[in-house]
């Protein structure tokens, strides 16, 4: 979180790339990145930091709770409907073994950290004691790992046509029909993806 925390609040001139989609273009040859939608939430002169949005894990959040022994198996039943539905992502390869809650902005902790004017994030086991509880977000969703690129590289990349770029929708932030995800952020720009090929310019 210490990377995070000081990527989101430290003093690097921010990118233009800040609370932007980045979408895959087909030639990225790249397993962990092909066909995703990531959505930033850091971007400064020092890198970019950001989560998958549309590779859900195995695990529910509700089993990862009791893997965490934040409540007992038999209370899965009792669970709020809302920790019910909510699933894990895969947010990235970096620390793929620590969970991050990228939520709506009616829940702020010690921990919470800005990363829009509508958009939080907290890395911390009170928002999973809060969800688990119904004293949650009302929006919400959990990612294991992150996704993060030094000074420059996430630049180059979009320079050399791995990713085309959008604003970012809360609606596919947060829905969780994690196969439409990236159809719909290209066809908020008119794109099929289909259509791209991996020679294609930079739109």
């Amino acid at each position: 979180m210490d990377v995070l925390r000081e990527s989101l609040l430290g003093d690097g001139d921010r990118g233009c790339l800040d609370g932007q989609f980045l979408l895959a273009m087909p030639g990225l040859d790249d397993s962990n990145f092909s066909r995703t939608v990531i959505y930033i939430c850091a971007h400064t002169s020092d890198g970019a930091i950001g989560f998958i949005l549309n590779r859900s894990k195995s695990i529910s959040f509700g089993e990862l709770m009791v893997q965490l022994e934040l409540i007992e198996a038999d209370q899965l039943g009792s669970l709020p409907e809302k920790a019910r539905e909510m699933s894990v992502q895969c947010g990235g390869p970096v620390d793929a073994g620590r969970g991050f809650v990228l939520h709506s902005d009616d829940y702020n902790s010690e921990s919470t950290l800005p990363v829009s004017d509508d958009l939080r994030l907290t890395a911390t086991v009170d928002i999973l004691r809060a969800i688990t509880e119904g004293k949650g977000p009302s929006k919400a969703t959990m990612m294991l790992g992150y996704s993060g690129w030094d000074a420059g590289q996430l630049e180059h990349e979009v320079s050399a046509n791995g990713w085309l770029t959008c604003p970012s929708i809360d609606d596919i932030i947060f829905d969780d029909d994690y196969d439409a995800k990236y159809a719909r952020a290209f066809a908020s720009m008119g794109i099929d993806p289909a259509m791209l090929s991996s020679e294609c310019g930079q739109a």
